[in-house]
């Protein structure tokens, strides 16, 4: 495998890759209507031409980048590129010698325009691309094009789906060549929630994770680092936090969630952090007893007490050096007060503030937003913010939907940008909602306006840990995420209406994960359920 960083002018560049989509252009056969349901592409790009001959890939491929616009200083694309060379080579046994194969049917390797020189990952960051596989030229290259690497790398996500590896001939081949790729998502959040404080997953199990979402290019891992079972995350300014843990070995350092958050970042993933407040907090008082209104109720968070504040500013101070996403999630759901209003000192509180207790949780969340946009940080909250407070909720919030019927309607008219995860489809902890119902949820449901639509960032599919560890997530996750994925991913009029036409090609996908080493369960039956009997991976 040779790298070169080619230095040549744009329009040198540019010229040769449009020779090669031209040649690519006139080879491609007049795909019939229906030709494409042949494709096994997860998920589906937004435009797919291809004909029938096949190719053959170069055992050494090399890869060349343009390096004047982009020079790959940070190895981003790079890294990308040894993964997807890992993936395709798995442990087969190669046939070294290739010179029987016509050289003009020899894919000798990639070359890559990538237009900004900047890899910075923020929301929003252009994630298209384009592929073209020429069926003629000697030596041939695929091109791929992208505004940013990020694109880029879904490019080589896409390409390494049109790749097979033939045991006879044991060499790559690529079907249906010539090919012609346009790509772009849907919707810019495209998320999967894990959940580490219902039950401590490693830092490997979470990497293992992430990379399978790139596989169904899901972009942001929403991490719900802790809630009142445990606080497993160090929080240098209140080092007492972690003592909610469930062990001392069950534990994130700061270190450890900055490894969890670059090696993300160079796969193209967002971290969203979460720390859940008012409720869902009584891990936080292991260490800290006065953040509970009394021992005996211990949540919510003492909204009586200054140091609950001055708690939750150190927490984000510490957080915000290593999770640079635009967004944090403060919670904010499931708020009972009646422990505010039941405890003596709480009680004398807002008698003297002139509050009740559904006030006071809005003085809560309130605060608590103020803390985080002085971070820099534009904010998430789950829906019960919006459903209680409404337009009193700072206009930098994103209403995270996943309860109430109605709710994304009515927060995108009243000028909300919003995140859909409604229970009934896309919370993969109800293991027996199946793969369809996941892919069958449309986030824009019932919303006409477009600029109302275009408040709504896109979806994203819940792992939440009550019954799930490091020994069953990802057949809880997978394939059922990948459904959501492409909804999320692909047009809305080329996503299928009929699930029974993209059975076969999800199944094609599921099997891909399982040889990829990610233990996707089968699409018969309920979510993470075992195969029913002996028989293809691609027939389950």
């Amino acid at each position: 495998m040779r790298i070169e960083n080619a230095v040549m002018g744009r329009k040198g560049i540019l010229q040769k890759i449009f020779l090669g989509i031209l040649v690519v252009h006139l080879l491609v056969i007049a795909v019939a209507a229906g030709y494409n349901k042949g494709l096994k592409i997860w998920p589906m790009p937004v435009s797919v031409s291809h004909g029938r001959g096949t190719l053959y890939l170069r055992n050494d491929l090399e890869l060349r980048i343009d390096g004047r616009m982009y020079s790959d200083a940070s190895g981003i694309f790079k890294d990308g590129f040894f993964r997807f060379l890992e993936i395709l080579k798995g442990d087969h046994v190669f046939q070294t010698n290739i010179s029987s194969f016509n050289s003009s049917l020899i894919i000798k390797g990639i070359h890559v325009v990538i237009v900004s020189p900047s890899d910075e990952l923020q929301h929003g960051v252009d994630e298209s691309y384009k592929l073209s596989v020429p069926m003629l030229g000697d030596p041939s290259y695929a091109y791929i094009e992208a505004k940013t690497v990020y694109g880029a790398l879904h490019a080589l996500e896409t390409f390494s789906q049109v790749c097979y590896f033939n045991h006879s001939s044991r060499v790559i081949e690529i079907h249906q060549a010539p090919w012609i790729i346009f790509d772009e998502p849907r919707f810019s959040y495209r998320g999967l929630l894990i959940d580490t404080s219902r039950h401590f997953l490693p830092v490997p199990v979470i990497k293992k994770v992430i990379d399978s979402m790139t596989f169904a290019k899901l972009n942001v891992l929403h991490w719900h680092i802790v809630d009142e079972e445990s606080f497993p995350l160090e929080i240098p300014s209140y080092p007492k936090l972690w003592n909610g843990a469930y062990s001392s070995s069950e534990r994130y350092s700061m270190a450890q969630a900055a490894e969890i958050v670059r090696y993300a970042q160079r796969r193209g993933i967002h971290v969203l952090a979460e720390i859940d407040a008012p409720g869902h907090a009584k891990s936080w008082g292991i260490g800290y007893p006065s953040l509970w209104p009394s021992i005996n109720c211990t949540q919510p968070l003492d909204v009586s007490n200054d140091f609950t504040f001055k708690v939750i500013d150190g927490i984000l101070s510490d957080i915000s050096k290593i999770f640079k996403y635009r967004f944090v999630h403060l919670g904010g759901d499931e708020v009972n007060t009646s422990c505010w209003t039941s405890t003596p000192h709480v009680s004398n509180w807002l008698k003297e503030q002139g509050l009740n207790g559904d006030e006071a949780y809005r003085y809560f969340v309130l605060k608590a937003q103020e803390i985080a946009l002085s971070y820099g940080y534009k904010i998430v909250n789950w829906e019960e913010t919006f459903v209680n407070f409404g337009s009193k909720l700072s206009r930098e919030t994103v209403i995270h939907h996943w309860l109430r019927g109605g709710v994304v309607q009515k927060a995108v008219a009243a000028g909300f940008q919003c995140i859909v995860s409604n229970q009934e489809s896309w919370y993969l902890d109800n293991v027996g909602t199946t793969w369809k119902t996941f892919y069958a949820n449309e986030p824009l449901f019932n919303i006409r306006k477009p600029q109302q639509k275009a408040l709504v960032m896109g979806g994203e599919v819940c792992m939440w840990g009550e019954r799930v560890d490091g020994s069953d997530i990802e057949q809880t996750i997978w394939p059922r995420a990948a459904a959501a994925a492409e909804r999320l991913w692909t047009p809305y009029d080329k996503v299928a209406k009929d699930t029974t036409e993209v059975t076969e090609r999800l199944a094609h996908f599921r099997c891909l994960l399982n040889q990829r080493g990610v233990a996707a369960a089968p699409l018969t039956g309920w979510g993470r359920a075992a195969p029913m009997e002996p028989g293809s991976c691609y027939k389950q």
